[in-house]
């Protein structure tokens, strides 16, 4: 297992990582987080990836940049309460994250790398994506954060500092690829935090045994909400009537708070 060879700005942001991953990080909002990345975000793309897990006889993986998740415990999955070694039916998994000094690399069926991507330097992408795929002996599942985060680094910038668009990502694992020829890319770029843009599965193996030189990008799936980056959601009056309406229906008991809010807008006695 050879060390990363990133770059100065690389192994600064790692460390800057580490003593959030320690300390805690402050959010955009003026709020403070204590418990730093622990969310388990494949999660909530479950569903999604296991028929590609059983597709590809996926029996061991590398979470790469794992932060806090734990595929053993249990409750990843809401309707059978397993955890997501069960879930995924898994024989073994192994964690790497180099901002809490855990470097469990090795050869594996898949590797999964979840909200990790937008936080390495540009110029260390490209060594990151060949890490990653040099430990995949059948799939690659990556998800990359294309927003800006809620989160910011101690220095004061956003936590996301490479946010591109999924094509330019997309383009960036294409030309990986075709070193790690055998390896199926699975690639989930998240335009907001609630949706997803999913390209069709591909290795390079099968572009070279096609009959055509021009090798044609399907347009990706969206799945999820269509949400700006920013998460802020537009409603005119007609809307904003129509959704009190449906949550007063839903929760009767909300017209007490709506009662209030409208009392201190207006200073109503």
């Amino acid at each position: 297992m050879e060390s990363l060879n990133l770059s100065e700005k690389g192994q600064k942001l790692i460390e800057l990582y580490d003593s959030m991953a320690v300390e805690g990080y402050d959010r955009a909002d003026g709020t403070r987080i204590s418990d730093a990345y622990n969310d388990f975000e494949l999660r909530k793309f479950r569903n999604l990836i296991l028929p590609h897990f059983k597709e590809h006889e996926v029996k061991s993986v590398l979470d790469y940049g794992c932060g806090g998740s734990d595929w053993e415990a249990l409750c990843f999955d809401d309707e059978t309460a397993a955890s997501a070694k069960d879930f995924f039916n898994l024989d073994a998994v192994s964690y790497y994250e180099p901002a809490r000094g855990i470097d469990q690399r090795q050869k594996v069926d898949c590797v999964s790398c979840f909200d990790v991507l937008e936080h390495v330097f540009i110029s260390d992408v490209a060594t990151v994506l060949r890490d990653i795929c040099s430990y995949a002996q059948k799939l690659v599942v990556i998800n990359i954060a294309c927003y800006e985060s809620a989160a910011i680094l101690p220095n004061g910038e956003n936590a996301h500092i490479t946010v591109r668009d999924p094509m330019w990502w997309k383009g960036m694992l294409d030309s990986i690829s075709v070193d790690f020829p055998e390896v199926n890319i699975l690639l989930l770029a998240s335009p907001s935090y609630q949706s997803a843009k999913i390209f069709e599965v591909w290795n390079a193996t099968k572009w070279d045994k096609s009959k055509n030189f021009q090798v044609n990008v399907i347009a990706p799936d969206l799945v999820g909400g269509s949400a700006s980056a920013t998460n802020e959601v537009k409603l005119d009056k007609l809307q904003l009537l129509e959704l009190n309406d449906s949550v007063l229906s839903q929760d009767p008991n909300f017209t007490i708070d709506l009662i209030d809010l409208l009392q201190k807008r207006f200073k109503v006695n």
